[in-house]
């Protein structure tokens, strides 16, 4: 057994890139359902644009999230024995999945696409992201994924 905490292959010095991504796909994606939410209620179009975009950069930068998420996944076996581990990136996958289908969906009448399955998707994606937001949570704070080690060398 490798001793120490399991590592984040990705990283600048010792600080993991995948936590510094990922609070942008989140406040995308929750932006997406807040104004999902505003245009359902007002009916204005701006709102159904707003969310396309949010959508799109939401996607986006998710799966920059997700090439720095993989690299830490795949590159400590110790983070692959985790059920946590793979509870968090299933999950995000099916939301980043959810979110491609909800963004094409939209891209003929954003409109009628909220209206319909749009805010239900939008919804079920934020959902998602509380729960493999808190497994995120465990693979820091109770599996100490990417924490450095005490002792000698560590900051």
């Amino acid at each position: 057994m490798t001793p120490g905490n399991p590592k984040s292959t990705a990283h600048i010095a010792t600080h993991p890139i995948h936590p510094m991504l990922i609070p942008f796909p989140i406040a995308f994606l929750v932006g997406t359902l807040l104004s999902d939410i505003l245009f359902s209620q007002t009916g204005d179009a701006f709102w159904a644009t707003a969310s396309l975009y949010l959508l799109g950069a939401g996607i986006i930068m998710a799966l920059a999230a997700a090439l720095a998420g993989f690299a830490d996944f795949f590159g400590d076996r110790r983070v692959r024995a985790l059920s946590h581990a793979w509870q968090h990136m299933i999950g995000n996958l099916v939301a980043v999945l959810l979110s491609i289908f909800n963004l094409w969906i939209r891209l003929g009448d954003p409109e009628s696409a909220i209206l319909s399955i749009g805010l239900p998707i939008s919804a079920l994606v934020v959902l998602i992201l509380l729960f493999t937001g808190w497994r995120g949570g465990d693979l820091v704070y109770r599996h100490r994924v990417g924490i450095p080690d005490e002792g000698p060398g560590a900051l």
